[in-house]
């Protein structure tokens, strides 16, 4: 596709802006007085573009400055629909208050603001018109230069407006006749079968796959053999419990577990036939679940449609179906049906020329019901040649998709814009026509005519695009309701886009999208796969400041699917406030390098403040530098986020943060900071009573020198320490305020906390230059002791110049102990009985090691060769 004539939606926009410009509402309301020179300018420039601009299209696929003079018509032709609806808008004002609403609609009040001042609104609006005349004048100019050449554009078939009731020209009797021979050998198949199948139907896109399942489907004969029969359209992500749902035709529950069981019940001694259409990412796990259940049944077959090979061979049983191209007498039928279904006769002349035609639709029944319709609409051989010639650039894998960007070049201009519109809907979505039309009216998309309602002339837009193939599966359903005694019959009609026509509106709308700026809210996020995630393209839309993620809290999920489709939601670095709402099964959560992040919330309910981390176990926050706060709403200061059932919190590099998020289950909590905010807010709180394993790392060694007074008498305030902590591991990077710096000082309260404590490493602590001996005689559940990288470190602190080493015993139950590249070391504390390891690595200033009874207690292989050349000795006491 990358290389086909581009035929974006910038012909149609001009166009919008040319019919905005002759609105009879501009003139009857002189909403343009004292611009009419330039709404005279543009109302000629405007048809003189229009004139070359498919020729411009066709160059910009081999000219760049043809391609950029696109891009500049498109961003003005923007700019220019907004100044148009401004005046429409002022227009539609004047109108209200000369017919008597003024004051229903409650524009009295504001009757004296600048903007509905007539001169102020003259003076601004003419600035923007002016610039917009400049604008147009320099691009009429380059047009010349190009020189652009006027390209008669095909008149619109108003056929189309005859009626407003849509025809089915459906080719099923064509189907059914070209695919008879293979439907009779799978329908054996399935009769003869006595045990569960798995039948694959693989093929190419546009080929009829879903298409000939349903000729197998709606067969007499299956329908009478089998007592069960579903069909469920898969189309992205095999979501298992919706799967099993309609299977079973449960709706309210939630529990996949419960829906599988129910499931299992539903096939239970049954000959049921399943149809899986659209497969495309089967996961095996699920698959062998549902499989697992589907086995309950007596002789159960299903049949899945995919476009890959793949799919099949995780999931049939027996050897795949290729669905084979469809033979070219059948697409010649097809063609014929739909080019002269409005003529009495057929042109022998055009007749002659459909075999061509037939070439290009190779094999695919899609393209050659798009064909047919674009053809419908031609009526000369000279019509019918511009369109041969126009679709000889194929598509290197199929050719088909050059095919059916044809039909759509071939649309009116508004058509083109109103089924364009329809990429905003996810592939096999069911779309309600009554609520599209009402899209296509709200954007502006339906031409005005007099004395014809807009939602009539988009009923018949609609017709008219079903009729070329570009919608499918129109359907209408019958909804009754009950008015007072009457019966009221209401008719509800759906539709779908075939995948091969939306990939073509994605195509067209790929640039046209609007820029996401500022908030942005997703809601109903259950509904969402992971490949609808990424499509969404969240990451590149760089203006974005605010996004909030929605999930309905009454609706579970399996926890992976929170996972696939949030890693794929993954926002830029700039943004600024992220916001969740109701996440029930999330159990793991990890945002890094979000640099403009300021905010993090849960959701709300209007009624009851409700934790948006119901299941979360693990959190973990990484390079989030302007992260300050967590907020139920909107991020506002004080409120915090509920975490009821966290676990584990690595926060890492957050500067800005200095408060904990509420989780009273904390088990493990990891903070790596350049300063002790954190850390200090920690120590002493009531998250120590939950905590069985803490790390704490500082790397601004000055910081954590010198913390702040208040932080400092936090340290030593004894109030706090009342109680016993349970934390059982513990792990200090540079944390220097916990250590005193002078003998004087008093013991930091943390240390009386840790009776409990059993495994601590102490690395990178500068201040400490003598063993913490009165620190280390709280430990008396210690353990495994590893002190790393304390540079400073000696040994036992002397009294009058002479070491104290019998001063009772430390560490009662230690039983391993590692020093590490502790450069100034030179003797150790009184070791106790119970120490069955040292491992001593990189102390230079230590050769030997023995105990005071000459005991060796320690393993040589944990003995360095590099200590071997240094002249010093140490002894190591041991009570005994």
């Amino acid at each position: 596709m990358a290389d086909l004539v581009t035929s974006m939606v910038i012909g149609p926009l001009v166009s919008m802006v040319k019919e905005k410009a002759s609105s009879y509402l501009l003139d009857k309301y002189k909403v343009m007085e004292g611009m009419e020179e330039q709404h005279e300018i543009l109302k000629r420039k405007l048809p003189a573009i229009l004139d070359v601009i498919t020729d411009a299209e066709e160059q910009a696929s081999h000219r760049e400055g043809a391609k950029a003079w696109l891009e500049a018509l498109k961003k003005v032709a923007y700019e220019a629909n907004d100044i148009f609806d401004e005046f429409k808008y002022e227009a539609l004002r004047r109108e209200a208050k000369k017919n008597g609403h003024y004051r229903e609609l409650g524009m009295n009040v504001v009757k004296h603001f600048p903007t509905h001042n007539r001169i102020v609104f003259r003076y601004r609006m003419g600035n923007k018109l002016r610039r917009i005349v400049q604008f147009i004048e320099v691009l009429v100019a380059e047009m010349n230069a190009f020189g652009f050449k006027y390209q008669r554009q095909a008149l619109a078939s108003k056929q189309w407006r005859q009626t407003d009731s849509f025809i089915d020209y459906s080719e099923k009797d064509i189907v059914e006749r070209s695919r008879a021979a293979e439907k009779q050998k799978i329908v054996r198949s399935l009769l003869e079968n006595n045990d569960i199948m798995v039948l694959p139907i693989v093929g190419m896109g546009g080929l009829g796959k879903t298409t000939f399942a349903k000729l197998i489907y709606n067969e007499p004969q299956i329908k009478e053999h089998f007592q069960l029969s579903r069909w469920v359209c898969v189309s992205g992500e095999f979501d298992l419990s919706k799967i099993a749902s309609k299977i079973s035709m449960t709706t309210n529950e939630k529990d996949c577990d419960n829906v599988l069981q129910k499931l299992q019940q539903e096939v239970s001694g049954k000959r049921f036939l399943l149809v899986l259409d659209d497969v495309w990412n089967p996961d095996v796990d699920k698959w062998s679940k549902l499989k697992t259940c589907l086995q309950q049944g007596a002789a159960g077959s299903v049949i899945l449609t995919t476009r890959l090979a793949e799919v099949a061979q995780i999931m049939g049983t027996v050897q795949a179906h290729n669905l084979t191209t469809l033979d070219n007498r059948f697409l010649r039928e097809i063609i014929e049906r739909r080019a002269f279904y409005l003529q009495k006769e057929k042109p022998s002349e055009l007749v002659d020329m459909v075999d061509k035609f037939v070439d290009r639709c190779v094999g695919s029944p899609l393209a050659a019901r798009a064909v047919g319709s674009v053809l419908s609409n031609k009526t000369t051989s000279k019509e019918w040649n511009t369109l041969l010639s126009k679709s000889i650039i194929f598509d290197d894998d199929s050719g088909i998709l050059p095919i059916l960007k044809l039909s759509y070049d071939d649309l009116p201009s508004q058509m083109k814009l109103c089924f364009a519109f329809c990429a905003i809907f996810p592939k096999d979505y069911e779309i309600d026509v009554e609520m599209l039309v009402k899209l296509w009216m709200a954007n502006d998309f339906i031409p005005s005519e007099n004395g014809v309602g807009l939602e009539k002339v988009g009923n018949r837009i609609f017709n008219e695009l079903a009729r070329r193939s570009f919608f499918q599966d129109v359907d209408e359903t019958s909804l009754f309701k009950m008015y007072r005694r009457d019966k009221l019959c209401q008719f509800r009609k759906t539709c779908k886009i075939h995948d091969l026509m939306h990939d073509i509106a994605l195509y067209v709308m790929r640039e046209e999208c609007v820029t996401v700026m500022g908030e942005l809210e997703l809601g109903k996020l259950e509904n969402a796969n992971e490949e609808q995630a990424i499509a969404a393209n969240i990451k590149e839309k760089v203006d974005l400041t605010h996004f909030c993620f929605k999930w309905s809290d009454d609706i579970e999920k399996d926890p992976e699917h929170y996972q696939n489709v949030l890693g794929a939601l993954r926002p830029h670095a700039k943004l600024q406030l992220l916001k969740f709402w109701q996440l029930p099964a999330l159990e793991v959560l990890h945002l890094t390098g979000l640099n403009k992040l300021q905010s993090l919330c849960s959701g709300a309910s209007d009624v009851i403040m409700c934790s948006a981390f119901q299941k979360l176990k693990k959190l973990k926050l990484q390079h989030l530098k302007s992260l300050k706060r967590w907020g139920t709403m909107e991020g506002k200061l004080g409120d915090e986020a509920i975490f009821p059932l966290l676990e584990d919190i690595h926060i890492k590099n957050c500067p800005e943060l200095t408060v904990i998020p509420e989780a009273p289950n904390i088990g493990t909590l990891k903070l790596e900071e350049n300063k002790p905010h954190l850390s200090l807010l920690v120590v002493g709180s009531r998250y120590m009573s939950s905590l069985s394993k803490m790390e704490l790392s500082i790397h601004d060694i000055v910081a954590a020198l010198t913390p702040n007074q208040s932080s400092v008498e936090t340290l030593y305030d004894k109030d706090i320490w009342n109680s016993e902590a349970s934390v059982t591991e513990m792990k200090l990077d540079g944390c220097n305020m916990f250590f005193p710096t002078t003998p004087s000082k008093p013991t930091v309260g943390l240390w009386k906390w840790c009776k409990y404590l059993q495994k601590l490493e102490i690395k990178s602590c500068d201040v400490l230059i003598h063993w913490p001996q009165r620190e280390f005689q709280s430990l008396e559940s210690l353990n495994e002791l590893t002190v790393k990288s304390c540079k400073n470190l000696e040994g036992i602190m002397p009294v009058d110049g002479v070491p104290i080493q019998g001063i009772g015993q430390l560490l009662p139950r230690l039983k391993s102990l590692g020093i590490r590249n502790c450069q100034e070391l030179t003797e150790i504390f009184n070791l106790p009985r119970s120490l069955k390891t040292i491992d001593i690595y990189r102390c230079p200033s230590t050769t030997e090691y023995v105990f005071a009874d000459g005991r060796q207690r320690f393993s040589h292989a944990a003995r360095p060769a590099a200590c071997a050349k240094s002249s010093a000795k140490i002894v190591i006491f041991a009570y005994g």
